[in-house]
């Protein structure tokens, strides 16, 4: 059984190194960043070396490809798409959900022509008017009725062209003031007050895969970051959101957390996650991180095996049609 850990990648190819590191270590899965990107052909012989280092071809492969400024493969390789936020607040309800649904099945539709099979999106973060910047326009809307009505349709565009979702950043970002990729966001709201974030992840509980907030919610657990606290784990992701997927941390290479990386991803596990994710392809922290990573076993492994199961052959799709609309949008959306 692969090992419960997500790793990066330094470069356009893999190194000897790597490729050695890939097949002792056995990590479920890589996560790809724009540092990885150059090209449609690199990309397929990048991620089609991975799985035949790890020895299995249903291997997934993440990337975050959301639209907006968090576009791995970006312009002019591929399709510029529009943020969330812009969707949110640009069109009408109906006209939004579809136009989530069809960016969503078109991002799919880039990401499997290179071997991609997971989507670090949506982001289920609910925005509010001192939402930080770090998430911004990544958030549908300030309504948790409506991130959850477009998050839902954006994940349903990325079923339908056979990649998997995943939702973040549990239990909800949108009250931070910091950024955690470089400190420790606390945030002092009431449990009855948090309830309206944890809205639209609840009702999105279905969905195969969530990533967690490396953020401090006093009222849960005054001590420890989301993706660290059993408290916050069991009680409200497992508990009040009712969330039985795949859990991943977000990146333990963020400066929100501290320590040796071996302690991170401990820490992790203690929490009761079912997955570490470490970004950034530094080897000596990837081996840290590998070194305490346990073998997918019981829940977790049938989580993970339900995931790729979320995995499928993509539905047929009229690609040139959807990519005029997605010019439309666009076209509409720079008017406004």
């Amino acid at each position: 059984m692969p090992k419960a850990f997500i790793a990066g990648c330094a470069g356009l190819e893999l190194s000897a190194s790597e490729r050695a590191f890939f097949r002792d270590a056995d990590p479920w899965g890589l996560i790809l960043f724009k540092r990885n990107v150059a090209e449609r052909d690199q990309l397929r012989a990048l991620t089609a070396d991975f799985r035949a280092c790890v020895g299995r071809a249903d291997a997934p492969v993440l990337i975050d490809q959301e639209g907006g400024r968090v576009q791995r493969l970006a312009a002019p390789e591929w399709p510029t798409y529009p943020a969330a936020g812009a969707i949110g607040s640009g069109f009408a309800p109906e006209i939004a959900e579809a136009t989530a649904r069809l960016t969503g099945r078109l991002i799919a539709h880039d990401l499997r022509e290179v071997g991609v099979t997971v989507d670090c999106a949506p982001v289920l973060d609910v925005a509010e008017p001192g939402t930080h910047a770090v998430i911004g326009a990544r958030a549908w809307s300030e309504d948790p009725a409506r991130v959850a009505a477009l998050g839902r349709a954006f994940a349903e565009g990325l079923l339908a062209g056979g990649v998997a979702p995943v939702i973040k950043h549990m239990p909800g970002h949108g009250r931070a003031r910091a950024d955690s990729h470089l400190s420790l966001p606390v945030v002092e709201a009431s449990r009855d007050d948090l309830t309206r974030d944890f809205a639209p992840f609840r009702a999105l509980a279905d969905l195969p895969m969530a990533m967690t907030a490396h953020v401090v919610y006093r009222a849960l657990d005054p001590d420890r970051p989301a993706t660290t606290s059993p408290i916050v784990v069991e009680t409200v992701m497992r508990g009040a959101i009712g969330f039985d997927g795949l859990i991943m941390s977000d990146d333990l290479s963020m400066k929100a957390l501290n320590g040796p990386f071996e302690e991170r991803a401990r820490a992790v596990f203690a929490a009761g996650l079912d997955m570490a994710l470490h970004c950034n392809g530094d080897p000596e922290e990837a081996r840290a991180v590998a070194s305490a990573a346990p073998q997918l076993a019981g829940a977790a492994l049938r989580r993970a095996a339900r995931a790729l199961a979320a995995i499928r052959p993509p539905e047929p799709f009229d690609v040139e049609r959807a990519q005029a609309d997605l010019a439309a949008i666009n076209a509409r959306l720079a008017a406004a």
